[in-house]
């Protein structure tokens, strides 16, 4: 993994989950705002499948389990998309604390990949 895509990723998922807090406490439903830091933070995901796929094959080879690497990054991809689908079919203000834990996890084990990696 690259460690500044992987930060990136962090304070991307980070800073959405504080936007859906804050919309949450604004007591109103998911938003635009909210479901497109989620979707974001999904994308990011997809582009870190691509760079797992290429890094290997360049040289920078997983240093720990690569099934455990693999596993966290198709739950961690997952996750957003999920969410987001939960959050438009769920149009309460309850769904964006849904989209906060979702995207607090994302960071969390976005981290773990990094270590996993390295």
């Amino acid at each position: 993994m690259i460690l500044w895509f992987t930060i990136l990723q962090m304070a991307v998922a980070l800073a959405g989950a504080a936007t859906c807090l804050v919309v949450f406490l604004r007591k109103s439903a998911p938003n635009d705002f909210a479901l497109g830091a989620t979707l974001l933070a999904g994308v990011l995901l997809l582009v870190q499948v691509i760079i797992a796929i290429v890094a290997p094959a360049v040289g920078n080879a997983p240093a720990g389990d690569p099934l455990e690497f693999w596993m966290y990054l198709i739950v961690a991809l997952a996750l957003p998309f999920a969410a987001s689908f939960w959050a438009l079919v769920d149009r309460s203000r309850t769904a964006n604390l849904v989209l906060v834990v979702v995207l607090v996890s994302v960071a969390v084990m976005t981290y773990r990949m990094q270590v996993i990696w390295g």
